[in-house]
């Protein structure tokens, strides 16, 4: 693979810290007294990125000069997360916050206890992915066992409900922003 340019690595550098900092294009233009249009061309190298255009746009992402041209660190790539429980389900977060497009993954303990499905719906998509134990999924107005080694994919449009049979389950989940916030908080 070839070596990026000290131009292509500053660009990716420019859009990685303010995606980081979570700043739009239009507010890093703004703070760098320009057009949301020209950092954008600049990041994608439609425009040529001079001198000139360091110094502001290193003030507007409240960085030095120097990290703006630095390639970026390697960071360690193990995700350290603490287990959390909501709904009676215990949740592993797999992902960093800010990964994959605001896609989610977590490991998903589902205790033994009987519960009455309580189906929800909201937007977005979610996918499930069963480990061990059997997972009872109501979807709609159907009712389906999912055993080890099975996955369900469905719309969070239609009502839905997860819960363990017969013992406790575990499995993979991967949630969109939608529903990570209402399976998750």
């Amino acid at each position: 693979m070839a070596t990026a340019s000290a131009d292509e690595r500053t660009r990716r550098r420019l859009r990685e810290l303010r995606e980081q900092a979570g700043l739009s294009l239009e507010e890093v233009g703004r703070h760098a007294g320009m057009a949301a249009s020209t950092v954008s061309r600049l990041e994608s190298g439609a425009r040529r990125l001079t001198l000139g255009h360091l110094a502001p746009l290193a003030r507007a992402l409240g960085v030095s000069v120097d990290a703006l041209l630095a390639p970026p660190e390697r960071a360690d790539p193990r995700v350290r997360s603490r287990a959390f429980t909501r709904h009676g389900n215990t949740f592993l977060p797999l992902t960093r916050a800010g990964a994959a497009n605001g896609m989610h993954a977590y490991k998903v303990y589902y205790p033994a206890e009987e519960r009455l499905p309580t189906p929800t719906v909201h937007d977005g998509h979610d996918w499930i992915y069963v480990l061990s134990g059997r997972l009872r999924l109501v979807l709609g107005e159907e009712d389906f066992v999912l055993e080890p080694g099975e996955a369900a994919e469905f719309s969070c449009r239609v009502p839905h409900w997860l819960g363990a049979v017969d013992g406790p389950a575990e499995a993979l989940a991967i949630f969109g922003p939608q529903g990570e916030r209402i399976h998750t908080r």
